[in-house]
């Protein structure tokens, strides 16, 4: 008797996607985020708006970001669940999708409750979205030039950011209104569906062409692989939390701020904060080779938080140019990111490393949305406004108390990593590596 079934011919296996194929799934996911970063950014240059035509305090529009930052506390808790289980092109989509209602949602009423319940739902589908996205592009340039592809995408997203700061610019009549800002945003997170929808048709294509791969890891809480993480860890989700916390609600209320205590116009206030994103756009990359040519990961550190220190004092008490401190946090916020993120999978075990991610960024979030609130009520507290420019200072003494522990815990850090418990922070470089 014959068997049949070993007798039939096994498939050809599957050729590989071609370079071209991957760069264009690139692009469209990177929409994606383009206009996931331009509607959170899309807030500071609203601000002074929201105050004068809605009567929002500052502790409201910072309750905007905190309910944003919020929801990537649960994100993380349920880990990739989601994405696991339907896969990459569905969750980027359905992902997109929530992003949209909580956009719309955010500018349908004047209502702050309204605003408030659209900002969560945005900042759930948001911060999902960029789970989903980094896991697919794993899985289309695992093992090709997926350092490179990443930083590809996050230039594209943090364009958004650059788009939306300088809509006081290109959009400048939009600002009469406190909800038109808000429509062109939903307009730029309709990109949000669009990108994951042509990215959906795209991978369904080649799948049935090509051998694309397994979809990457993503960040998972494990409960019980946080007791095996070092003294080292810990400084770094400090570091982290602190530094971030110092950055992202400065940014919250920085165009209210030049404008009402420096008296620049809405136009140039969204300009200089743009100036802190170009830094990023072009720095970071470069910061990420330097640390792996050199090492000295936890020293160059210590050096991105030092300028922390001065930046918010020199805004608060001198008269130099806003080029200046804002080129000086600039440098900083391209040179931390670029090494504290990678610096993890140094001094964790590969099995742990999605726990060890998944919680850092629920700290960092924690502390953001707690930080947005405080900012908002340290300028209610002092009354500050353009007819009261110090009432600004208590939440640029906080700041500058942000960056002073920043500090600590980098050279907490730096201590750890040069002393008998070092993981190889300030050793490694990519060239002994490769030796």
């Amino acid at each position: 008797m014959v068997d049949t079934n070993s007798a039939m011919p096994s498939a050809a296996p599957l050729p590989p996607v071609g370079k071209l194929y991957r760069w264009i799934v690139l692009v469209f996911v990177s929409l994606a985020m383009f206009g996931n970063y331009y509607f959170y950014d899309a807030l500071s240059p609203l601000a002074d708006v929201l105050q004068r035509q809605l009567g929002y305090s500052d502790s409201n529009i910072g309750l905007l970001n905190s309910f944003y930052s919020i929801a990537p506390i649960a994100t993380v808790l349920i880990g990739g669940i989601i994405i696991d289980r339907i896969g990459t092109r569905k969750s980027t989509f359905l992902f997109g999708v929530i992003c949209l209602i909580g956009a719309i949602l955010t500018a349908w009423s004047p209502r702050f409750g309204v605003m408030a319940a659209g900002r969560l739902v945005f900042g759930m589908g948001a911060e999902s979205l960029i789970v989903a996205i980094t896991t697919a592009l794993a899985k289309w340039f695992r093992g090709k030039e997926l350092s490179f592809a990443m930083g590809i995408n996050l230039m594209i997203a943090r364009g958004g950011t650059w788009m939306a700061q300088n809509s006081p610019t290109w959009a400048k009549s939009a600002y009469d209104s406190w909800q038109m800002p808000w429509i062109i945003g939903v307009g730029f997170v309709s990109l949000c569906v669009i990108g994951p929808a042509l990215y959906w048709m795209l991978e369904a294509r080649a799948e049935k062409r090509y051998d694309l791969g397994q979809a990457g890891e993503v960040d998972k809480l494990v409960i019980s692989d946080i007791f095996r993480f070092g003294r080292s860890y810990w400084y770094l989700v400090a570091l982290c939390l602190l530094f971030y916390s110092a950055i992202f609600p400065f940014e919250t209320f920085a165009v209210k701020f030049f404008m009402d205590a420096h008296h620049t116009s809405r136009e140039l206030g969204g300009f200089l904060l743009s100036v802190l994103t170009l830094c990023t756009i072009f720095g970071t990359p470069l910061f990420g080779l330097l640390s792996d040519f050199v090492g000295r990961r936890a020293l160059l550190m210590i050096f991105g938080a030092l300028l922390l220190v001065p930046v918010f004092l020199m805004m608060a008490y001198t008269g130099v140019s806003l080029y200046v401190p804002m080129g000086m946090l600039g440098l900083a916020f391209a040179l931390v990111p670029a090494i504290i993120w990678p610096s993890v999978a140094y001094i964790v075990e590969q099995k742990t490393l999605g726990t060890a991610l998944g919680l850092m960024t629920m700290v960092q979030n924690i502390g953001m949305a707690s930080l947005n609130y405080l900012l908002g009520w340290a300028n209610d507290s002092r009354h500050a406004s353009a007819a009261n420019p110090a009432g600004y200072q208590l939440m640029l003494q906080i700041l500058t108390v942000m960056g002073v522990l920043a500090v600590i815990f980098a050279v907490a850090l730096r201590v750890r990593e040069t002393g008998a418990h070092r993981h190889g922070l300030e050793t490694i470089t990519a060239r002994n590596q490769a030796g």
